[in-house]
Order: structure tokens, then C-alpha cells, then sequence
């Protein structure tokens, strides 16, 4: 084979893959509806408040918050700025920096709090009740080797792991 031929997937590759699809593009939408239905959020609104509820003093400087958030700082900054027009969330300057904070408020922390409950219901249902202990486990295996791949292409700049 030469090197400017396509290395194919096999036919193990090939349904592995279109799974991967089907679970990628299936589980945020309805991770969305669910959230929309009965929190008016996101589900990208709601994992960014979650996140901040876990931080020290329920605060983030916001390029880390876009690394936790696994979003970019231009989508997450837009995100803030909805999340803090309904008072979940605040920015404070970073003093002597050009940086800031995302700060959840004490509404955005009950608004965490109310809202977990349904959510890690939902989560429960379409992932993990369909799984033993031991699929839980090769879940994050998988998940992390996907990430550490899906990171060095993009490090690389070439999208390509």
C-alpha cells in the first residue's frame, strides 16, 4: 500500500466508529431536551455552573474554566454572558491582569442544586443503567485514551491524532 493511499477502517473499526457517531450526536441532544425542558438550560449552561459549584470559593479564572468546561474561551465567554443576564453567574477582573473570573452566585449555586437532581437521573438512564461495573470502567479507559489522542491532534494543529 502506498503512502498516499487512505488507511481504511476494518469492518471492527467501522461499527465501532458509526457507534461512537450515533452515542456522540444522540446523547447532547437529548441531554439538551432534558435540560431545556425542565431547567430552561443548556446542557452546556448547566455542566458550566456545575463546574463552577465544585471550585474554590466557586470561582474560575475563565481560561480555566474553558479547559474544564472542554469549550473554547470565545464559546464559554458567550456562555457567561448569558448565564450572568439571569444572575447565575458574575465576572470579576483579574487585578493587574487582563483576565477574569467567573464567580456563581448564590442563584446560580441554587439553581445547580435544583437542577441536579433530573439531571444525573437523565445521565443515570441513558448511560450508566445500561452498563455493568466493569463497562463503567473500560467507559473512562476509553474516554480518557480518546481525549489524550483527540488532545495531541489538536496540539499538533493538525486535527489529525
Amino acid at each position: 500500500m502506498s503512502s498516499d493511499e487512505p488507511r481504511w477502517l476494518d469492518d471492527r473499526q467501522q461499527k465501532a466508529w458509526r457507534s461512537l457517531v450515533a452515542v456522540i450526536t444522540r446523547l447532547p441532544a437529548a441531554l439538551d431536551t432534558q435540560m431545556q425542558r425542565d431547567a430552561d438550560l443548556t446542557h452546556f449552561e448547566y455542566f458550566v455552573l456545575a463546574v463552577l459549584s465544585e471550585a474554590p470559593e466557586r470561582r474560575l479564572q475563565l481560561s480555566a474554566l474553558a479547559e474544564d468546561a472542554n469549550a473554547s474561551l470565545s464559546r464559554l465567554s458567550h456562555v457567561i454572558t448569558r448565564l450572568a443576564k439571569r444572575g447565575w453567574v458574575c465576572r470579576e477582573a483579574i487585578p493587574h491582569s487582563r483576565g477574569s473570573y467567573a464567580v456563581l452566585t448564590d442563584d446560580g449555586y441554587a439553581k445547580v442544586v435544583d437542577t441536579a437532581p433530573a439531571h444525573v437521573d437523565t445521565v443515570r438512564r441513558l448511560v450508566f443503567d445500561g452498563l455493568d461495573n466493569e463497562q463503567v470502567s473500560t467507559l473512562e479507559t476509553i474516554g480518557t485514551a480518546l481525549l489524550t489522542q483527540l488532545d495531541k491532534g489538536i496540539a499538533e494543529g493538525t486535527g489529525k491524532a
